[in-house]
């Protein structure tokens, strides 16, 4: 069991890429905390984790709020003791669509999540992993902030930030023995495809998004699963800086 005796928590847990994330970190021994706005979906998976063996919490919470996150970190240390890792996976984006036809209120809520979010994560957590020395950040960033769609501009620019605040954190925070690392995954099956599709998700739309994909299909929760789990464990003590895309050849 490659993360046995750690304990992870995982935002966005409660759908897609976070929940094959903190179902596959279970399965590898670590103490999972799921984190989602929707309680519901983070009680489902929970059980899930539960039933088939593993440890784990449901924690509701906002990321991009400061007191969501406090709320978060307590939680997870009452119940389990400690803190090694944490997945900053939530992400919010705007409809594929025109640059100028996203509302502020759009563009609000996607730097919100996918860049603030990130920022309160690190406020709350790098304290901490700096008293107990050290600790790992895995976050899911995405191909779009390395080979951009049109369509997508505001999402796009927010994982951008993503990608280069964790190169700049991993700079910064390595003489603290913490490492950050992102997973850049291409388009999947969660429930933001048809958002990013930006048309009705049917066989021929589908076609035209995989044909730029050379492998020829979409990701996977357990294909961005089984790269967070690299980065989270021991065998990548060496390893900080990165983002590692899983993409099917797609930034190629």
């Amino acid at each position: 069991m490659r993360l046995k005796g750690k304990t992870a928590v995982i935002t966005g847990g409660g759908s897609g890429f976070g929940e094959g994330i903190a179902k596959t970190y279970a399965r590898e021994g670590a103490n999972v905390v799921v984190n989602d706005l929707n309680g519901a979906a983070a009680e489902r998976v929970a059980s899930e984790i539960a039933l088939a063996g593993g440890k784990a919490i449901a924690v509701a919470g906002d990321i991009s709020k400061e007191a969501d996150w406090h709320a978060l970190r307590i939680a997870a240390i009452d119940d389990f003791g400690s803190v090694q890792i944490v997945v900053n996976n939530a992400g919010a984006t705007h409809r594929n669509k025109p640059v100028l036809d996203v509302t502020e209120s759009e563009f609000d809520r996607v730097y919100a999540v996918n860049v603030k979010g990130l920022y309160w994560s690190v406020r709350e957590f790098v304290p901490y992993f700096r008293e107990r020395g050290g600790g790992v950040f895995v976050n899911i960033a995405s191909t779009a902030g390395v080979r951009p769609r049109p369509g997508l501009v505001w999402y796009n620019g927010s994982k951008g930030a993503m990608i280069i605040a964790s190169k700049a954190l991993a700079a910064e925070l390595g003489p603290d023995r913490i490492r950050v690392n992102c997973v850049n995954p291409v388009i999947g099956e969660t429930g933001l495809m048809t958002e990013f599709m930006g048309m009705e998700d049917t066989p021929e739309n589908r076609q035209r998004f995989l044909a730029g994909i050379p492998l020829g299909r979409f990701s996977t929760p357990q294909d961005i699963a089984n790269a967070a789990l690299y980065l989270a464990s021991d065998e990548a003590e060496f390893v900080t800086g990165v983002c590692l895309e899983v993409d099917g050849g797609r930034c190629v």
